[in-house]
């Protein structure tokens, strides 16, 4: 017989997952279109009652935010101008009724290449909880998501929290999404930056890129081409020439292999150029 658990505290939910196999329903907005017309074959825990793990908090070294923080939650947190590409993202996922509902948690566990919170996360050096009824446990997100589908996630554990380090929310950033329309779409690609600039050099660049690889990726090479360049139209050039061996695009109905990779080295470009203020993130239709 199929059990159907709604726990009000986090000890239950995980003293629960230690006794047999659960599907967890958080926000419930993929839950349910992947379950489609088929018969429930697996346990059901609703976290949906699990107060504590809805809101953001500011530690001494961290940001935290729980696993059932909605992206409108977030949208509306005041938070570091670092953020900025986290909340641009937050706005594309899906509609406002969507994002009124559904997790950031569930957006990594569900582990879409396409999932458009993962690069702006990335560039956060952000952190996944992990708690079982015996250990908790931290992994940098990209050790979290394996692949597509795939996460790090062991039997009896649940995702409980993402943790922001206090270093990586120096400077400010910016989200830029290429979709085939304007809204409500899934990425052909998309490009989170976060740069640190002191007397107008840039100290630090983290860019990361989804929807081109199979898990949203850093680019290191084009990292690296940033890094001490004056602000201004030449960070635009350095990129142009800086390698992406890092991603490894598909071709599907939205796009060719070819046309995402030329597709990401500009989104990147103004994602950078966003996140210095010289152009705003924005979301761009093919």
């Amino acid at each position: 017989m199929i059990r159907y658990a709604k726990p009000t505290t986090v000890d239950e939910a995980l003293a629960l997952l230690g006794g047999g196999q659960w599907r967890i329903l958080a926000g419930g907005t993929d839950f349910y279109p992947a379950q489609g017309s088929k018969p429930f074959r697996d346990n059901v825990l609703d976290i949906n009652g699990l107060a504590a793990l809805r809101g953001i908090a500011e530690a001494e070294n961290h940001w935290l935010v729980g696993a059932r923080t909605t992206w409108t939650d977030l949208v509306r947190h005041p938070l570091p101008a670092a953020f900025d590409a986290l909340k641009q993202a937050a706005r594309e996922v899906g509609s406002v009724q969507i994002q009124n509902v559904a997790s950031i948690a569930g957006n990594l566990c569900n582990a879409s290449p396409a999932a458009d919170g993962v690069p702006a996360l990335l560039v956060l050096d952000a952190e996944v909880e992990l708690r079982s009824s015996v250990a908790t446990r931290h992994l940098p997100l990209a050790e979290f998501i394996l692949g597509n589908r795939r996460t790090a996630l062991q039997p009896g554990e649940m995702v409980t929290a993402i943790r922001i380090p206090k270093p990586a929310t120096a400077g400010s950033s910016a989200f830029v999404k290429l979709g085939a329309r304007r809204y409500l779409v899934i990425s052909i690609a998309m490009a989170a930056a976060r740069l640190a600039i002191e007397d107008g050099i840039v100290r630090n660049a983290v860019v990361a890129v989804g929807s081109c690889s199979v898990v949203a990726t850093r680019l290191a090479g084009v990292e690296a081409a940033l890094r001490g360049r004056p602000v201004g139209p030449a960070l635009a050039t350095a990129i142009q020439s800086a390698p992406m061996d890092e991603l490894s695009p598909i071709g599907d109905v939205r796009g060719s292999a070819e046309y995402r990779l030329d597709a990401a080295r500009e989104i990147v470009a103004r994602a950078v150029l966003g996140a210095v203020g010289a152009i705003p993130g924005e979301r761009v239709a093919a």
